[in-house]
């Protein structure tokens, strides 16, 4: 148990310290604009960049790996779907962002921070695929049910383009396709610039989940649905029960890539929620309610997954 808490107090820890400056110092939620730049467009993709391009890469092109990990998140999206159907009595725009409340976890700013705090830098490749694949599959579904949901609010064209700009120009996607080609061609930069990336990396997590925890501050428990048990189920215990069963039946796996899954799987819902719940205007003050207790929530049920990857064989 001491190794556990060695993992996830400091990993937790920087999430409260950010979520208590949030509640202690008054300060309006557009000044994290830059904050958020600075993670978003150049932190966390050096980070990525640095980790995969020393990643071999036949490691990266595990088909099987990415089959199983993106069945288990499209399984959670497709659980977390129908109960907001049920929830919201058939209204598909709510239900679209409960299914991402269900299947869409928090893989690009919890994600990298804990699976190589617990597992090291082996697992890098499974974390960035888990990213890149995800993200893909998540990108294309919303935007594409919320156009089922309301034809006359996006046309065909400007769906299929909304869906291709957020999947190529994401810069942690950017950043790995970087780094892919680096681990290619090995490839490595200049000194100096090597080393400014090297900051970087190390800058991206404290600074990621620091921000998290203010950003969940910043938004206070308005509304409590009354379907949030049952998503926080699908998310916290079924997504990554999905993850392990996946790769486990297929079996084959690296048990560190197995483990890195279910941790990436375990984690609570994405800040991109909130972000994708505004974007079309549903669900807002509801979803900021699931990711703050689906954070608070993860605290037990992530820390119980460590012990258990901890404490098991590696």
């Amino acid at each position: 148990m001491t190794d556990v808490a060695g993992l996830a107090m400091p990993f937790f820890g920087l999430i409260a310290l950010g979520f208590l400056c949030g509640k202690l110092v008054k300060g309006p939620e557009e000044g994290l604009a830059w904050f958020n730049v600075y993670i978003l467009y150049v932190a966390v993709p050096a980070l990525y960049f640095a980790l995969i391009s020393r990643t071999p890469f036949e490691q990266l092109a595990n088909v099987g790996f990415v089959a199983a990990t993106t069945a288990a998140t499209f399984s959670a999206f497709a659980i977390a779907v129908g109960i907001g159907l049920f929830a919201s009595k058939g209204d598909l725009r709510q239900a679209t962002i409960q299914g991402l409340a269900g299947g869409y976890a928090n893989v690009g700013y919890m994600g990298p921070g804990l699976t190589l705090a617990a597992l090291g830098p082996a697992a890098a490749a499974p974390t960035a695929l888990i990213f890149v694949f995800d993200c893909m599959l998540l990108f294309t579904l919303t935007p594409l049910l919320m156009s089922i949901a309301d034809p006359r609010r996006e046309g065909v064209a400007s769906t299929a383009l909304l869906i291709v700009r957020r999947i190529a120009l994401h810069p942690f996607n950017i950043a790995t396709l970087a780094g892919g080609l680096a681990a290619y061609f090995h490839w490595s930069p200049p000194g100096p610039v090597a080393k400014l990336v090297e900051l970087l990396s190390v800058s991206a997590a404290p600074s990621a989940l620091f921000v998290m925890g203010v950003t969940v501050a910043l938004r206070p428990l308005k509304r409590v649905p009354p379907e949030m048990p049952a998503l926080l189920c699908v998310k916290l215990l079924l997504h990554p029960l999905f993850a392990w069963s996946a790769l486990t039946v297929i079996g084959g796996f690296d048990p560190l890539w197995v483990a890195t899954a279910t941790l990436m799987a375990s984690l609570p819902p994405a800040l991109n929620v909130f972000v994708m719940a505004s974007q079309y205007g549903v669900y807002v003050e509801r979803a900021s309610s699931v990711i703050l207790v689906g954070t608070i929530a993860s605290f037990v049920t992530v820390t119980a997954l460590l012990a258990v990857i901890v404490g098991g064989p590696r």
